[in-house]
Order: structure tokens, then sequence, then C-alpha cells
């Protein structure tokens, strides 16, 4: 479906509702005014190793989560907007996302960060994060897997290219935590209008930078 139909046919299902680290962010910049999405999907095992004990809603024992959403980020080719306006992110609208982010408390962090930057309303800015986050094709070595594995920049980019016909390795950017020893989420990036594109040479170079060890390791689901 076009994203411009997308986000019509997503506005009219809710009408009831009113709809009043590395790369440094511009605060309150004019929304709208990006130039390219980054899908930010985390991996949820890496996370909770760290976490685990601080949000039981993601991390309990028996979740077997792997790639989960941590948001939809406007993206300027060097930094990125934030916090572009103060409008809230109404209550009831989560009820027609469930499960879209792993933890609650992310739907208003990224509405508010990230969201009020994209120039769409709440309703629009939470359908379009699901449209591409269900997208993307989770290839079947990252589909919870039961043991860790160790891989590289290259192969993680080709094996979702594998995966994705539409996507390109410079559209996939991985970032490592621990010094570049773990996985920790990995970058896809889009054009403003929802279809993938490259990532800036910004995000690539600190791919390489957080995911500087010869390999690393995807932990296992718990």
């Amino acid at each position: 479906m076009p994203l411009k139909k997308l986000l019509v046919v997503s506005s009219l299902t809710i009408t009831g509702f009113a709809i009043p680290n590395a790369v440094i962010a511009q605060n309150r910049a004019t929304p709208g005014q990006f130039d390219f999405y980054v899908l930010a999907l985390s991996w949820s095992p890496d996370y909770c190793a760290k976490n685990g004990d601080r949000d039981q809603q993601q991390c309990k024992l028996g979740k077997k989560l792997g790639f989960v959403l941590h948001g939809l980020w406007p993206q300027h080719q060097k930094g990125y907007p934030a916090n572009c306006s103060t409008q809230k992110l109404p209550s009831q609208i989560k009820q027609q996302f469930p499960g879209l982010f792993p933890s609650d408390k992310l739907y208003n962090h990224e509405w508010e960060k990230h969201g009020t930057c994209s120039g769409l309303s709440p309703v629009q800015y939470l359908a379009l994060s699901k449209h591409l986050k269900d997208s993307v094709i989770i290839p079947t070595a990252y589909n919870r897997p039961p043991k860790p594995f160790r891989t590289t920049i290259k192969d993680l980019k080709n094996t979702f290219v594998s995966a994705n016909s539409t996507f390109t390795t410079d559209g996939i950017a991985p970032q490592c935590s621990g010094s570049g020893r773990f996985l920790q989420e990995i970058f896809v990036c889009y054009t403003k209008d929802g279809k993938p594109g490259a990532c800036s040479a910004e995000l690539l170079q600190r791919s390489q930078k957080t995911c500087g060890q010869p390999n690393f390791l995807v932990r296992n689901v718990r």
C-alpha cells in the first residue's frame, strides 16, 4: 500500500480520538524538515542483559524477544532533530497499536523526542512505525536463536539484504555495545516517503566504529 494512502487510512480508522548518543540532536527543529528516516530495531537480548532487572515488561524470562522496535527517527545527513514540539501523545492512541514497542514507556518517549519532528500526526507516525517494522523480514538466523553466535558487519548486512530484496547494504547499519563485542541494534534507513534508502555517511561510519571488533556476538533469546 502506498505510504500516503496508508497514513490516510490509518487516520480514518481512529477519527473518534482528538489528535491534539553519538549523534548530536538539534533541539526545537522544524517538524518535517529532515533528510531520511532510521528504523531502529534493538536486539532485545543485549538490552535485557544490562537492564533486565529494571524492565520486566520487556525482559521477563520466557519472553524470547529478538529484534524489537526502538523507534522511527527523522535524521539529517549529519545529526538529527529532536523534541520539535510540545504536542503530547494522546493516551488512547496506544490502544490502536498494542505491542508496537516492547515497553509501554517507549510510546511517549519516542513520540516526544522523534515523532514530533516527523511532520506527521501521532496516528500517522505510529502507523508508519508499525508499517515499516512489520515490513522487515527477519532472517532465520536472527529469529529467536536458542544459542549465541558470532557474525560480522558484512555478514549481517548481506543476510538482511538476502531476506529483503529491496534493501541494500548501505541502507543497514548495525550498532554494537561492549566496545564492539555484542550486537546492540540495527539501523535500517528509509527515504522520507518510506522506501528503503541509503544511510548517511555519518551513520555508516558510526556503525564501523561501534562494531569495530573483527566480529561480535549475537546473544541468544531467553
